[in-house]
């Protein structure tokens, strides 16, 4: 054999450690945030790693070793941050709890993550003793702040307190790239949830990942987390931020929007990431007082389809920058940013903005048909997306395999159903279970949702798939109006006609308070369709141009 055949390159670990040395170093200035409700805390990124290093030895002397799982259930401040770098980087596991599961899932994650301690504000404790009977592997509960515990039934320890008895340093160990760094279960909707770990070298590529993807954050900028911690990585956002040595804010449980709105106009974010929820919120406070969102550039914004009049509305009245991001708990989360290209007018900028995403350089992507034949990226071809690379899982934590989830040769079954262009922009439609089949043909329920989100009056809209005797199944839409409007399904037909096909307008429409969310804020539509079949919605009527859908069904275009 000829040739070049080794690299005198170092084969140098890529370990949480050496990002979290290099931000001490470099951005030591920079600053952590935490909104108390009517004033901000704070400490700069030196202070916070001695804190970490004080955690760590914390956790150190209570017997955690390396490879065991210390839970946190939190919201997002300062000491969530410290946590999700001092874990990791000695040895141990974080494992982010979700705070909104249900009891039963919550008691399953942490005996499933096989949890030694949890870290747990005092906000949340009449969450956590809901399962305090049915947690035997937790050892100690370390709780945040100074708030009652009796309800936990136990001795607790104070993370203040537990700090305070450190001294200075901690002798951060040798760790293999590969090695557990953290771990998160995913929402749960059908049984119980499933864990994800992260490996050290995960978390650092995914960070570089994102940079380059187009999360554009870096020293002189404020980052408002909203998205949660324990949500899908906290986006890679809590790694990127301290990297880049931008100024974390983190709104703790402030997430309602005057809370959230006041933090903003007190600290002046320039960038922020949240799901469609959280900002449509902001959206209708806005028609109640004016708001000062000028500091803000950019906001990235998953987790379900933003409406393409939510991106509008921020860029008309703010001048804020919405771009859609797409991933999943299991790509950690990040696969897609909907950057525009450099050259593209405002216009087109929109349109770029508007859809799923770019596909992030270090993700393989593919879309396959029933048959699990592989589709063209022509724009137009449309099938389940598939997705793998060096952040993406290949199984769930305990599962020896998963052939729904995985591919034999790797890849892993989103769920998603898209199409994806020559440029690597990908549309998603729906996902697998909620796409809408009626006379042989299918509907998009995201497009249609934003379609219908497009009318002035609609705060929220959400459409199913409801049996249908003559073409199978079609559309339902449930709607949520805005406060003082009145709107009715010949209204809103009415409003569709011309921006969807004729046979994609819904004759159903149920009007509802709130579309029900998921746990981590994404439409439930699973809940829809059990409170349709119990005949818990109700339903009205509007007309239905039947040619079109027979026309339609008989292939005629």
């Amino acid at each position: 054999m000829t040739g070049i055949q080794s690299t005198m390159m170092d084969d140098y670990p890529l370990t949480l450690t050496q990002l979290l040395e290099h931000g001490r170093r470099v951005h030591g200035n920079s600053k952590v945030v935490t909104w108390q409700g009517d004033h901000a805390r704070e400490h700069t990124f030196a202070e916070t790693y001695d804190r970490m290093e004080r955690l760590a030895a914390a956790l150190t002397s209570l017997g955690i070793e390396q490879g065991d799982a210390v839970g946190t259930f939190c919201w997002n401040h300062q000491e969530h941050l410290e946590a999700y770098w001092a874990i990791p980087c000695m040895g141990a596991v974080l494992h982010m709890l979700n705070i909104r599961l249900f009891p039963d899932q919550l008691a399953y994650v942490i005996n499933d993550g096989g949890d030694r301690v949890i870290i747990v504000d005092d906000s949340l404790i009449p969450v956590l003793a809901k399962v305090k009977d049915e947690i035997p592997t937790v050892e100690h509960i370390v709780v945040v702040g100074d708030g009652d515990a009796s309800e936990l039934g136990r001795d607790v320890l104070r993370y203040d307190d537990l700090i305070a008895a450190e001294g200075d340093g901690f002798s951060w160990p040798e760790l293999d790239e590969r090695q557990a760094a953290a771990m998160c279960y995913t929402s749960g909707t059908t049984g119980n949830p499933k864990g994800v770990v992260y490996s050290h070298r995960s978390n650092w590529v995914h960070t570089f990942g994102a940079s380059v993807a187009g999360l554009d954050v870096g020293v002189g900028d404020r980052l408002l987390i909203v998205v949660p911690q324990f949500h899908a990585n906290a986006w890679g956002l809590v790694y990127l931020g301290w990297v880049k040595g931008a100024d974390m804010l983190m709104p703790e449980r402030y997430l309602q929007p005057e809370p959230l709105v006041a933090f903003i106009e007190q600290e002046r974010p320039t960038c922020s990431a949240a799901v469609p929820t959280v900002w449509n919120g902001v959206l209708q406070y806005g028609e109640q007082r004016e708001l000062d969102l000028s500091s803000m550039r950019w906001v990235v914004v998953g987790g379900s389809a933003v409406p393409r009049s939510l991106i509008e509305a921020y860029q008309e009245r703010y001048g804020i920058e919405i771009v859609q991001a797409w991933g999943m708990t299991e790509t950690n989360p990040l696969g897609a940013v909907a950057s525009p290209p450099s050259d593209a007018t405002p216009e087109e900028s929109l349109d770029w903005r508007s859809r799923t995403g770019r596909i992030a350089p270090g993700v393989d992507m593919r879309i396959v048909d029933d048959e699990g034949s592989e589709l063209p990226w022509d724009g137009e071809s449309v099938g389940e997306v598939q997705c793998r690379g060096p952040w993406i899982t290949r199984g769930y934590h305990g599962v020896s395999e998963d052939p729904e989830k995985f591919t034999a040769d790797g890849w892993l079954r989103t769920g998603d159903v898209a199409s994806i262009d020559g440029h690597g922009f990908m549309q998603i439609s729906d996902r697998t279970k909620d796409v809408i089949k009626t006379g042989g043909e299918w509907i998009s329920s995201v497009d249609l949702e934003n379609e219908i989100m497009g009318h002035p009056d609609v705060l929220e809209a959400a459409v199913i798939g409801v049996p249908d005797e003559k073409w199978d199944e079609r559309p339902l839409a449930c709607v949520v109006v805005r406060d003082g409007a009145e709107v009715t399904p010949a209204a809103l037909s009415a409003f569709l006609e011309g921006r969807v096909a004729k046979w994609w307008i819904p004759e159903r429409w149920s009007f509802i308070d709130e579309v029900p969310k998921t746990s981590v804020g994404k439409f439930s539509k699973k809940t829809l369709r059990e409170r349709h079949d119990a005949g818990e919605l109700e339903v009205s009527s509007s007309v239905v141009d039947d040619l079109a859908l027979g026309q339609r069904a008989d292939g005629d275009t």
